[in-house]
């Protein structure tokens, strides 16, 4: 197997075509002719994940953000980035990244939240192209229900901890948009599209100050787009049935955002 079978399946799966301008998708240590013997799929691309790679015998990993994103002025031990691409170098571990790739596609990141809270005729909520792409989706809950009772119902639904939230509506929700990760900049086009409840993350402070008759929810980061990994597993047990895939065994501890007090 080579490490270019196994980017082309996932491809297929989200094209690096559709990936957004200021994103970094694809390849990003490693040849395509490389020979792969296992591949680990996590969510985020640390020196832990490289190590953990190597103990299951893997020379591939695949993550849905980008281990380099912005760019890189140097190189050290010292820094998470630095140590990771150095640790991936130094083990020949190949490293693979499908992030807005994986978030435009329906079957992706906010389809799957979409699935998750059972929302009917579910569509993306930002169509490109021939509209089949697009970021976040947009449908309507199984019953309509307020505020209160749709913050219990994502909670439970996520399996959350907490949920940042504006003032819960007291008249009732059918509509919902969605939008995995940072969503703040769409709460205007959600509210275009007849939302009357935005689940998204990394909602700043003064997006909570909603109009009449529309919610936001912040539900975390890593919380609304962690499901992904499944996906991309799936995508490389589906294609390859025989090949040795498998899931971080520390994605649950990998949130890098910690909850006290609760």
């Amino acid at each position: 197997m080579k490490v270019g079978d196994i980017t082309g399946a996932l491809e297929v799966f989200a094209p690096l075509r559709i990936q957004e301008q200021w994103d970094n998708s694809g390849l990003l240590i490693g040849s395509p002719e490389d020979q792969v013997h296992g591949v680990l799929v996590g969510f985020d691309c640390t020196p832990e994940l490289i190590e953990e790679a190597v103990e299951k015998g893997c020379d591939m990993v695949v993550t849905h953000h980008p281990l380099i994103f912005q760019g890189i002025k140097r190189i050290n031990a010292n820094d998470p980035v630095g140590a990771a691409v150095m640790c991936a170098v130094k083990k020949g571990v190949a490293v693979y990244a499908a992030h807005t790739t994986a978030d435009k596609v329906i079957a992706g990141v906010s389809g799957a939240m979409a699935r998750r809270l059972e929302l009917k005729n579910v569509e993306i909520m930002v169509p490109e192209e021939d509209g089949t792409v697009g970021l976040g989706c947009i449908g309507n809950f199984p019953e309509p229900m307020n505020g209160k009772e749709a913050l219990k119902y994502v909670k439970e639904k996520f399996g959350l901890k907490m949920i940042r939230s504006s003032k819960p509506l007291e008249t009732p929700i059918k509509r919902v948009a969605l939008l995995g990760g940072s969503g703040g900049s769409e709460i205007p086009l959600a509210r275009a599209k007849g939302a009357q409840l935005y689940i998204t993350a990394d909602i700043s402070y003064h997006n909570f100050f909603t109009p009449d008759g529309f919610m936001v929810m912040d539900i975390g980061h890593f919380e609304s787009e962690v499901e992904i990994v499944d996906i991309f597993l799936a995508q490389i047990r589906k294609n390859f049935p025989t090949f040795a895939s498998y899931k971080s065994a520390v994605l649950d501890r990998s949130n890098p955002v910690h909850y006290f007090g609760l």
